[in-house]
């Protein structure tokens, strides 16, 4: 197996002041271990001595992501969580109540009973012991594994917490489910583990603390024999909080979603997740391209605002909320993100932002799921008139595929769905080819199985609500070629393609049109109509004005320039990282621009100077990039402009508290920053 591995993120944030980890006063050495009790405080840590390992799975290993299909929920009595949320899950799958007796499981279920659960879907898992440690299944329950024989197993470790008691609960989950069981010797905890499912995986460097008995190559080498994972992004701690729990900060949603907190600009950890964001944003996930990094605010403050800590069952999305103004916000980014997902508040007094809804619950994959891996077409793709869509389908039921039941549907340009049937290539790989499709077409498509175990599954998940999407480029010959047809502006303003006449004749350009009102332009078009001769090229320059609209935080705005030439009509497209605008240097260019006090209340002093003679505009935008005022244009002599800003726009009003954008433009520089006001 080919062994890719990214063994550390953010190396050079790790190693500068702005983000080392802040002490927290009057802490032990273990703070890192989950509340412990005040005994839990004074005794060695012993995590692992005793720790059997296992040889690792056969290969190749597939690590099951929570956002895959499950099959029930682990939860702990005494109870962590409202019997609210016991009630939502157990409508679907199957609530296993961890007990210690047979008195015990019979009283839950009473209790159960009287508060209106479906009690035919609860069952208990006794585990012989006169007590359980604690409720947090998440960090000490099993880590569920398909081997390179499609057979399940439960991989288990050692569980960071010198709790014996919760340990164990891998080994008889794995006898209760009668599957494989497996031990990997690396410490580890469920709440610092997230992965695609497809062999990518992130973790806080917690992972390297707890383990320093090996090297970095060693675990990373651990985690690629026992768990399949063949990229693991080991991330800085932007929360610095003791537990350093990925999960308290960040989710993946999907193989190519990712949901990460926020908190204020003045929140001295800002810096890190936006880094931690701009990380995801501009990574490749399994699917080819970067992230969609969506973002919650999260601000830590009371009431708490925990939102990462979701759990995932199937189509359901459960939500901890506390009751802060923050919630309905948290909410509509998860509809954002999960178009088609049943997204489900669940309200408690008793969630904190380091210890929430996921921490107190562990899915039970879904051992005999219906498993499909594909790597979706994106972008703009080479063109012809018929595209292969392939996939690996695997029923790890052992039943058959219904071999009419194996569909991708497909749309083009908006259109109706119409579909085609996928034929098997060779092994658990299947192929369809969509067809008859002309140049420039837009695609939408999902992909769709069943199998005689009554299961289905769509790629993506929720099918035509959140389908993929191609763009088919030109074709092959034509008179005019474009390079690059897509352009990404990842934490660049500025990008240029160039149009080759590859024909023995001249090519007239009628005209060169960006499609995005506000926030694109071209700062040096040529004369239209434009003669490029035979054989000849002409550079393009897009540039964008900041900022990028907000609307589609989380994923690629996607837009369009447009050229009409007298050989017909073709088109680039943009994909612009939403987030660029935070990500944009005040002190680029070869103007020195100062610009205090910022924020501000009142008025703001701008103040820079230039070297040689030129003309300088100054002008304000929203963060919808609706331009408000131009503050100055003007041909000034070599040497200091300084100005005050009052905060208001063209018509004298007054601008609102928030967050704006200036844009200073010379002919050779443009340098764009965030000016925020707010009320004393």
């Amino acid at each position: 197996m080919t062994r890719k591995l990214l063994f550390i993120l953010l190396t050079v944030l790790l190693a500068s002041p702005a983000f080392s980890q802040q002490p927290i006063k009057n802490q032990p050495d273990w703070r890192k271990l989950h509340y412990l009790s005040e005994d839990e405080m004074h005794e060695p840590v012993t995590t692992g001595i005793n720790f059997t390992e296992t040889p690792p799975p056969p290969g190749p290993v597939r690590m099951v992501a929570e956002f895959e299909p499950m099959q029930g929920v682990l939860i702990r009595y005494p109870l962590g969580i409202p019997i609210s949320l016991i009630a939502e899950m157990a409508e679907d799958v199957e609530v296993v109540t961890r007990v210690t007796s047979q008195s015990m499981a019979d009283q839950v279920l009473a209790l159960y009973a009287f508060n209106g659960v479906n009690t035919a879907n609860c069952s208990f898992l006794i585990t012989p012991f006169n007590n359980s440690d604690s409720y947090w299944t998440r960090d000490y329950g099993p880590w569920f594994v398909f081997d390179g024989n499609k057979e399940p197993g439960v991989c288990d470790f050692p569980y960071n917490r010198n709790r014996p008691q919760d340990n164990m609960v891998p080994v008889y989950i794995a006898d209760m489910l009668d599957i494989n069981l497996f031990g990997m010797n690396l410490t580890h905890t469920g709440g610092n583990m997230m992965v695609d499912g497809l062999g990518m995986a992130a973790s806080t460097d917690l992972l390297y603390e707890e383990n320093t008995n090996m090297t970095q190559d060693q675990i990373h080498q651990k985690a690629l024999d026992y768990l399949g994972i063949t990229r693991y992004d080991v991330t800085i701690d932007p929360l610095d909080d003791y537990i350093k729990h990925i999960d308290c900060w960040g989710k993946y949603l999907a193989p190519d979603k990712i949901l990460i907190g926020r908190v204020p600009f003045t929140d001295y950890r800002f810096a890190m997740f936006e880094s931690v964001a701009n990380y995801f944003a501009t990574t490749p996930s399994s699917y080819g391209y970067p992230y969609k990094v969506y973002r919650v605010f999260t601000p830590g403050t009371s009431p708490y605002t925990p939102y990462t800590n979701s759990l995932i069952l199937n189509n359901k999305v459960l939500v901890p909320l506390t009751g802060s103004q923050h919630d309905a916000q948290a909410i509509s980014v998860y509809q954002e993100a999960m178009p088609g997902y049943e997204i489900i508040g669940i309200q408690s007094n008793d969630w904190y932002n380091t210890d929430a809804l996921h921490c107190r619950t562990m899915g039970i994959a879904d051992i005999g799921m219906l498993f499909m891996d594909h790597r979706p077409l994106y972008g703009t793709i080479t063109y012809t008139d018929s595209v292969a869509v392939q996939t690996k389908i695997i029923p790890y039921s052992g039943e058959d595929l219904h071999q009419d039941s194996l569909i991708v549907f497909y749309r083009v340009n908006g259109g109706d769905y119409q579909q085609t049937l996928m034929s098997q290539n060779e092994g658990d790989n299947y192929l369809a080819w969509l067809t008859n499709l002309s140049e420039g077409d837009t695609i939408d498509y999902y992909l769709y199985a069943a199998d005689n175990s009554n299961r289905n599954i769509h790629h993506p998940y929720m099918g035509s609500i959140d389908p993929h999407q191609f763009i088919l480029g030109q074709q092959e010959g034509e008179p005019l070629s474009i390079i690059p047809d897509t352009l990404y502006y990842i934490n660049e303003l500025s990008h240029t393609f160039t149009m080759y006449n590859v024909s023995e004749n001249d090519i007239v350009i009628n005209y060169i049109l960006t499609e995005i009102d506000g926030f694109a332009y071209l700062p040096s078009p040529p004369d239209f109509p434009y003669t490029l001769l035979a054989n000849d090229s002409l550079v393009v320059t897009v540039d964008l004005n900041i900022p990028v609209n907000h609307v589609f935080a989380g994923e690629f705005l996607i837009e369009y320039v447009q050229i009409t030439t007298s050989t017909g009509d073709y088109q680039v497209v943009l994909m612009i990282n939403p987030d660029l605008v935070e990500s944009v240097d005040e002190t680029t260019g070869p103007l020195d621009a100062k610009i205090f006090p910022n924020p501000s209340n009142s008025s703001v002093t701008f103040s820079f100077s230039t070297k040689t003679t030129t003309s300088v505009s100054v002008d304000l935008y929203d963060l919808n990039g609706r331009h408000l005022v131009n503050l100055l244009n003007n041909s000034q002599s070599e040497g200091l402009i300084s100005f005050e800003y009052d905060f208001t726009d063209n018509s004298g009003r007054a601008l609102a508290e928030g967050v704006y954008v200036y844009r200073i433009t010379t002919p050779g520089s443009i340098i764009s920053g965030k000016l925020i006001r707010f009320n004393p």
